[in-house]
């Protein structure tokens, strides 16, 4: 017997059939002896319903009332669930965030959790029942309502599980597991039937959007095992885990990871002096605009500096905006922009007891023409900013240099 927390995303409820569905996967569970914690999304389609109803109402929606109006979307869905695991003969019962109380800060619309009462879902679980918990949603201090952002269903279950000390989170999806990079542009990628917290990690900040990052970020600080399974085919899906014994046989990289939505800046003839990288960065900062990649040229010659950073291409005109400002501020030669570059990584803790590796991937792209504009590293991954028409390119010809579509490729001991 197992206590398991099951998520389930809004295409796994987006339909009453779907709902049905799940219930018969609990009810399986429940008759092999399984605790069950069931954390839903609102059904597919209905979050973006409920943005468009604000918007109607208020060009700029009001965001504590706007968390409001959004926690609804997953209250129809646990009544629903609940009433469908009732009409198997399973006792169930729902519950929103504030029910549970998940407290969380006030920062509506991306709130951070704080602490989570256990009780009642405890006394629930001791009692037989299935507990459907609300994913997305706590409330703070006040007894707000709070919502933790776009994907916050996935942190939600993972919360849960490290709380109640769950023996595996399971995220059920419409893909079957992780795989070596997408099958939609590599028809040949594999799944893999185990990643490492580090390398999930990595693939879900460089693109990847099977799970949302802070819930990659909860289950490695708590060691909540996450498993990421299709609803819809039936199958083992991927593991989550910690990095085992370090095996020199496991794979320079597992896998490729890529982000159309890059926008490349730079800043030319800046003055090399201390301090120049915060009063560039920090405007950029206090618009809440995240940055990612950062490169600095200096000039031996004149005394300057190139200065080129990258931005989600959604604040690309914003950040543009502020740009030309310190350019005007710094006494800045030029102010360079493209809005169509991507970003292409490869990932993978084998890295680090394999050399070649970032060499391989240069020869790789380089025997496509692929003119790499950036470069960064970590310890585990390596992420190379190209133009945006060659991404899908760049994405193939990588994961066939590095072999990932053979069957001794990917994590084979974790």
């Amino acid at each position: 017997m197992a206590l398991l927390v099951q998520k389930y995303g809004g295409t796994s409820v987006g339909t009453i059939e779907r709902i049905e569905a799940v219930a018969d996967r609990v009810y399986k569970h429940k008759q092999q002896g399984d605790d069950i914690v069931v954390v839903v999304s609102a059904m597919s389609g209905e979050t973006n319903r409920l943005v468009s109803l604000a918007k109607s109402v208020q060009e700029f929606p009001d965001a504590r009332e706007m968390d409001v109006l959004l926690s609804t979307g997953e209250q129809v869905t646990i009544a629903l669930l609940s009433m469908a695991l009732m009409k198997r003969g399973l006792e169930a019962r729902s519950y929103t965030g504030s029910q549970i109380r998940i407290t969380t800060d006030s920062a509506h619309s991306k709130a951070r959790i704080q602490k989570i009462d256990t009780e009642a879902m405890q006394a629930d679980l001791d009692a037989g029942r299935v507990v459907v918990a609300a994913g997305f949603q706590g409330a703070d201090e006040l007894g707000n309502i709070t919502t933790l952002g776009r994907g916050g269903s996935d942190t939600t279950g993972v919360a849960l599980a490290a709380a109640l000390k769950a023996d595996e989170c399971q995220i059920y999806t419409d893909v079957d597991g992780v795989y070596t990079t997408d099958p939609r542009v590599v028809d040949s990628a594999r799944r893999l039937d185990k990643i490492t917290f580090e390398e999930m990690l990595e693939m879900a900040s460089l693109g990847s959007k099977i799970l949302q990052i802070r819930s990659v970020e909860f289950a490695g600080k708590y060691q909540v095992p996450l498993r990421v399974l299709s609803s819809f085919v039936e199958g083992e899906g991927t593991l989550i885990t910690t990095e085992g014994n370090n095996n020199m046989e496991q794979p320079a990289v597992s896998g490729i990871a890529f982000n159309r939505d890059e926008a490349k800046l730079t800043l030319m003839g800046v003055p090399d002096i201390p301090g120049i990288a915060s009063r560039i960065l920090g405007p950029i900062s206090d618009a809440n605009i995240e940055v990612d990649m950062i490169v600095q040229n200096v000039s031996v010659e004149d005394g300057t500096t190139d200065f080129t950073f990258t931005v989600h291409r959604n604040e690309y005109d914003q950040a543009l905006v502020i740009l030309k400002d310190i350019a005007e501020e710094l006494g800045a030669r030029d102010v360079l922009s493209d809005a169509s570059t991507a970003k292409v990584s490869i990932v993978g803790v084998g890295m680090r007891s394999h050399a070649g590796v970032a060499s391989t991937m240069f020869k790789a792209l380089a025997n496509e023409s692929i003119n790499i504009q950036l470069i960064s590293t970590s310890e585990i991954k390596v992420s190379v900013i190209i133009d945006e028409k060659y991404m899908e390119l760049a994405v193939r010809a990588l994961h066939s240099a590095f072999k990932l579509s053979d069957c001794a490729a990917g994590i084979s001991e974790v």
